[in-house]
């Protein structure tokens, strides 16, 4: 499984103001704030726990890019894990408010699978789901 992932989005700020409300809505909280005053750094977002997964928020060029490299023009799906219907629900909610579209109604997919997705400003498809019983 994965230790962290990150994306790079065009305005730091931007991403700051909606992933640290939507991420919160499931248990994770902005970690590191390492936004430089030309807009360009990044964020780090967890639980907080050690040695536990973490999402990266990124904007500039991240130093790992090889000459020519450039941001993605597809869009990425990221699914986060949630600790309850209920947060899958907040998830969902905080999202439309932040200025997510709806790709998908909190429901039951997959078995037991409770999730919802929602498109963000650059286009990727962002999901919350938990494997819980009714």
């Amino acid at each position: 499984m994965f230790d962290h992932i990150g994306i790079v989005v065009s305005d730091l700020k931007a991403g700051a103001a909606f992933y640290a409300p939507l991420l919160a809505t499931i248990g994770l909280k902005l970690l590191e704030d390492h936004g430089q005053p030309d807009g360009t750094g990044w964020l780090v977002f967890g639980t907080g726990a050690p040695e536990s997964p973490f999402f990266v928020v990124a904007a500039g060029r991240p130093t790992f890019w090889r000459e020519g490299d450039a941001p993605g023009t597809s869009p990425i799906h990221l699914a986060f894990r949630a600790p309850s219907r209920a947060a899958v629900d907040a998830f969902h909610a905080a999202g439309l408010r932040l200025g997510a579209r709806n790709n998908g109604e909190p429901g039951v997919r997959r078995g037991r699978y409770y999730c919802a997705f929602l498109i963000d400003s650059a286009g990727n498809n962002i999901e919350a789901g938990v494997y819980a019983d009714a």
